[in-house]
């Protein structure tokens, strides 16, 4: 009789043991589907992530030398791509034209000489957003820049204007540029 019972006991303590472990288990299982399930959906945001448009280019102008001074103002043509993510900067017109709507960043370079004044502005569909300039000096070469975010919808159109009357210098050190990327999709 006292075997039985050591028997029963010894069942009921391994049984005991095992529901412990059942339980012990099943936690595991809930905290491995939850860890699972953010998972599953930090995977399907790098997903988004990667469909997102990715746009970015700079180019100068090209070649050795000025550009301008012209009695009116010109819309510059930067023909030296030096990237252009997406295509949507077009190098025969010096125009970038937003492939979907979205935060941008873009930014203007240029070097000039004293013997002419600088003007370039940063113009959004005929809108003059941004100038960088300097006047006739006396010293020697003359830089200046400016950079803007913006909030561009698709279809717009972006470009530098050479100021009347003003010039740039471009040459092989890449002297004058124009830039731009999307920071974030809308």
């Amino acid at each position: 009789m006292e075997s039985r019972q050591s028997s029963s006991e010894s069942k009921a303590e391994k049984l005991r043991a095992l529901e412990e472990n059942l339980e012990a288990t099943r936690t595991e299982l809930e905290s491995a589907k939850s860890q699972l399930s953010v998972l599953k959906g930090q995977i399907e945001e790098l997903k988004r992530a990667e469909e997102r448009p990715k746009v970015a280019f700079s180019a100068s102008i090209g070649g050795h030398g000025n550009t301008g001074p012209f009695n009116t103002d010109i819309t510059l043509v930067f023909r030296n791509v030096l990237t252009n993510i997406g295509s949507a900067y077009n190098p025969a017109t010096g125009i970038f034209s937003a492939p979907t709507r979205g935060i941008y960043y873009f930014s203007f370079f240029y070097h000039g000489g004293t013997a002419n004044p600088t003007r370039l502005s940063l113009f959004k569909n005929g809108q003059r957003i941004a100038t960088a300039s300097h006047h006739q000096g006396q010293g020697g070469p003359e830089n200046g820049s400016n950079g803007v975010n913006l909030l561009v919808e698709a279809g717009d159109h972006l470009y530098v204007v050479l100021g009347a009357g003003s010039w740039v210098w471009d040459g092989r050190n890449i002297d004058t540029i124009f830039s731009g990327f999307l920071l974030t999709p809308l």
